[in-house]
């Protein structure tokens, strides 16, 4: 199994649709067999689905997403954990484990306020 986590500098990135790198953990038996920081290359909102898809992942763990996000996520098949923050290593530790704290009805709404300033997870975007 895959899981990709949105990352920076050791921490769960908390804007899905901003996101510069995710973090891939390759897992088996119970455990991590390895990771990967890979760079995004500047893909948005709509192509990050993609991106995850063409990489194997079958798991996502994230901080906000928005909804047509989430609906990407869902086409792809990829298993949504979103409203966790704090140490990525530790939430893959976590949700192998079946402890992992995640909000099921996460969302981040902020597209409807464009050019507003609004909170989305642990930061505040504009």
């Amino acid at each position: 199994m895959k899981i990709a986590v949105t990352y920076d500098n050791g921490m769960i990135f908390q804007h899905f649709g901003h996101t510069e790198k995710f973090k891939i953990y390759e897992t088996g038996d119970g455990g991590i067999l390895n990771s990967a920081v890979v760079d995004t290359n500047g893909s948005g909102h709509g192509a990050l689905a993609d991106f995850l898809k063409q990489r194997g992942v079958d798991i996502l763990i994230c901080g906000g997403i928005g909804a047509g996000a989430k609906n990407a996520l869902a086409d792809a098949k990829i298993r949504l954990f979103g409203g966790v923050s704090g140490s990525a290593d530790k939430a893959v530790d976590d949700l192998l484990k079946g402890k992992l704290l995640f909000n099921p009805d996460v969302a981040c709404s902020h597209h409807s306020h464009e050019g507003s300033e609004h909170k989305c997870g642990e930061h505040t975007c504009k």
